[in-house]
């Protein structure tokens, strides 16, 4: 009974052991903080221009009716 199985166990747990993988890589991967502090731009964290605020991202809108 159990070769009957075998193929349905074995993709089974191939399936189980990529979503696993693929969950520790989503958690382990840093993200940018973008509109962190009020602005719309990614602000340099380290090196000589730590502080500085890079690509802003406007949008303007035409609320005339």
């Amino acid at each position: 009974m159990k070769e009957r199985h075998t193929k349905t166990l074995t993709t089974f747990s191939e399936e189980q052991n990529k979503k696993k993988l693929d969950n520790v890589l989503l958690k382990a991967r840093k993200e940018v903080e973008i509109n962190g502090n009020g602005t719309s731009g990614y602000v340099v964290k380290s090196g000589p221009n730590k502080g500085m605020i890079l690509g802003h991202f406007s949008q303007k809108y035409n609320n005339n009716w």
